[in-house]
């Protein structure tokens, strides 16, 4: 499977090409010898077969659901233009999908109005069919399922962010392939990837199947809004964004070594010494993702710890889990990092290396811990580049070609 990539907003454009005939240069030909008459005569052309074409919504359609796409199925040709306009003759905007299937209003469709499809197919002579199909949308439904998308525009992630959905409720499986089906990402350079759910069904992440080339440019849209998500709800809105990937940032943590090694566009840029989690709250080994970036915070953990809860100020601290694993500055634990592991599960650095790395790293930048005796549990935090990409692909609802990878 290939997910299918879309760019909003830009109008379909599509013409068939013929042979308008006419005579080349405009120079006479001249005969010499026998008459020419009998080479000259034409062979009878065959009969040419106008492409067959049907269309959906279909005609007189009621209920249909804002989400709506213009479906077709067509033989002997191809589609070379569809039009879409409401009953007030405003056109819709939109593009074809990358397979040719259908074509995708580049916006949701109003609720209880009345659209006209117009779609033309041609054959290989030129020949032109046209279909025609009125249809009217459905009302605004009761219920709907509340989306996300943690990307924004115009902001710089590191080469592992993700592309990450959020639903609540989560989607069941028998209703995710219909949703992914929805969700569009294109890539400058292009990069092929694919989407894999959680087990919840509450999250879906996009990915490559190795890191983002540095300076590419990701477009994603979740056309969501109106699309049947299951149990009689909808999606309650269209979410987009157009964001840029930095320059390639990663930060290698070996708990054999107590150290932290730096490697900036394949170049090692700083080694620091670390202190992990102790035997009784272990790092966890495997690859993350800085999610959050607080120059200072308040760590409080007496509402799960209790009696051996704490509360600490923090500095410079760089989400990694949603359990609570940071990197952060630990001035308390300068001597034990380089040789012993005293913290409760983050990576513990020096105020000073705290600062150089806080001021260094963007959010999505790839964090690699390795040798603790805690195996990081998929989806706490943003975990798709902990699984190889043949079992991350597994995750997607559609089928992704083998050769992806």
């Amino acid at each position: 499977m290939t997910v299918m990539a879309l760019v909003v907003g830009t109008p379909l454009a599509l013409s068939a090409c013929s042979d308008g005939g006419g005579g080349g240069n405009g120079a006479s030909a001249e005969w010499r010898g026998a008459s020419p008459v009998a080479e000259a005569s034409a062979e009878p052309q065959p009969a040419t077969t106008p492409a067959s074409l049907t269309i959906s919504p279909s005609d007189g359609k009621t209920g249909v659901p804002i989400s709506a796409e213009i479906e077709f199925e067509v033989s002997g040709g191809e589609v070379t233009s569809v039009e879409l306009a409401d009953s007030g003759g405003a056109s819709v905007t939109g593009k074809l999908r990358e397979d040719g299937s259908s074509w995708v209003p580049s916006k949701p469709l109003q609720p209880k109005r009345k659209y006209q499809a117009t779609v033309t197919a041609t054959n290989e002579a030129g020949q032109s069919t046209t279909a025609k199909a009125s249809f009217t949308t459905m009302s605004e439904p009761g219920k709907r399922t509340g989306t996300g998308l943690y990307l924004f525009d115009d902001k710089t992630y590191g080469v592992a962010m993700p592309v990450v959905a959020e639903f609540s409720p989560g989607i069941k499986k028998a209703d995710r392939a219909d949703v992914q089906r929805r969700m569009f990402v294109q890539t400058d350079p292009p990069q092929a990837g694919t989407w894999s759910w959680t087990s919840s069904g509450s999250q879906a992440y996009y990915r490559a199947p190795h890191y983002w080339k540095p300076g590419t440019t990701l477009t994603v849209r979740l056309a969501l809004d109106g699309v049947p998500t299951g149990g009689g709800r909808y999606g309650d809105r269209d979410r987009s964004a157009t964001a840029k990937i930095g320059r390639s940032f990663e930060m290698k943590v070996d708990n054999a070594t107590k150290k932290m090694t730096v490697v900036q566009d394949g170049t090692t840029v700083r080694t620091m010494p670390v202190s992990l989690g102790k035997p009784s709250t272990p790092s966890s080994s495997g690859t993350m993702v800085v999610m959050e970036k607080k120059a200072s915070t308040v760590f409080d953990t007496t509402d799960t710890d209790g009696d051996d809860g704490y509360v600490t100020d923090i500095e410079y601290a760089q989400r990694l889990t949603w359990s609570g694993q940071y990197i952060h500055s630990a001035p308390w634990s300068v001597s034990a990092q380089g040789s012993r592991n005293v913290s409760h599960g983050c990576v513990n650095v020096s105020p000073s290396n705290a600062r150089w790395l806080f001021d260094k790293t963007l959010i999505g930048d790839p964090v690699t811990v390795k040798g603790t005796s805690d195996k990081l549990v998929y989806g706490n935090g943003w975990t798709p580049w902990n699984l190889s990409w043949d079992e991350f692909a597994k995750g997607s609802a559609l089928p992704v070609p083998d050769d992806l990878g």
